[in-house]
């Protein structure tokens, strides 16, 4: 007998990396509401495809993973209570989009997991944070994590409030990192360097860097401090990238201003 499919509302970047994500780890077949799948998805195996959560076949579902902007899911959300009622669990990645709306929308007995992945998983190399709200039981969150793992690493969050303060550092994240390639990138055409080889300095010593950090167990200052030679040209620059004023502070700014708007969505 074949086993109840994987819902996913939304196949755009994140939803379409979901899809491709839980394919590749068996974790289909997928149904999907995308009224405009990619043509690389649309030619995967395991997956179809319907334009409207209205043209949904009525049957039970393993998930239901809901992966629309915040916008949207708060116009859209009340017509997937039958599905919530109908048993599956509940999946959203939403940011700033809480369980409190979430259970008006589905209904108080509906199981229910936020996540929040990040882009980096369209190529396996993601990190999703999970809450899981008081209904869900030690089965759902094994599926979930099965899921987002798919994108690539896990955590679980004990408190909802903190999936905010992840949608600050690793959801928004990636960008913070692409603004530091074109900062960089930047900095050595002021320093003479051609646009073009600046560009490629820029982008495989932040990416190369990502992944000795991914295989070097020892901590990022060690790592730091590898690089630093006594009175070399990498301690003059970290005097300017370390001071008060400098990367910490700067980084806490904007850490701080992504999480409160998160909050603000929230509300």
């Amino acid at each position: 007998m074949s086993r109840e499919p994987i819902l996913v509302i939304g196949a755009g970047k994140m939803g379409g990396a979901l899809i491709k994500g839980c394919l590749a780890a068996g974790l289909g077949p997928v149904v999907a509401v995308e009224p405009g799948p990619s043509p690389a998805l649309r030619k995967a195996k395991g997956v179809s495809f319907v334009a409207a959560i209205e043209s949904l076949p009525n049957r039970r579902w393993r998930a239901c993973v809901v992966a629309l902007k915040p916008q949207v899911l708060k116009t859209e959300a009340s017509k997937l209570k039958p599905i919530a009622a109908s048993g599956a669990l509940m999946v959203s990645i939403a940011a700033g989009t809480g369980v409190k709306f979430l259970a008006k929308a589905w209904g108080r007995d509906a199981r229910i997991i936020r996540a929040m992945p990040n882009t980096p998983g369209a190529i396996g190399r993601g990190v999703s944070a999970l809450y899981a709200a008081p209904k869900v039981r030690p089965k759902d969150r094994a599926l979930a994590n099965a899921l987002l793992g798919a994108l690539g690493q896990t955590v679980w969050v004990a408190r909802e409030a903190l999936i905010d303060s992840v949608t600050a550092v690793s959801g928004s994240g990636p960008a913070y990192v692409f603004a530091l390639v074109e900062a960089l990138t930047e900095a050595a055409i002021a320093e003479g360097l051609a646009p073009a080889i600046a560009e490629k300095l820029a982008r495989a010593t932040v990416s190369g860097s990502g992944a000795l950090l991914d295989v070097d167990p020892r901590a990022p200052a060690e790592l730091r401090r590898d690089v630093t030679s006594p009175g070399g040209t990498t301690e003059a620059a970290l005097r300017v990238l370390l001071a008060k004023s400098g990367l910490t502070a700067l980084m806490a700014r904007t850490v701080k201003a992504a999480a409160k708007r998160a909050r603000e969505l929230s509300r």
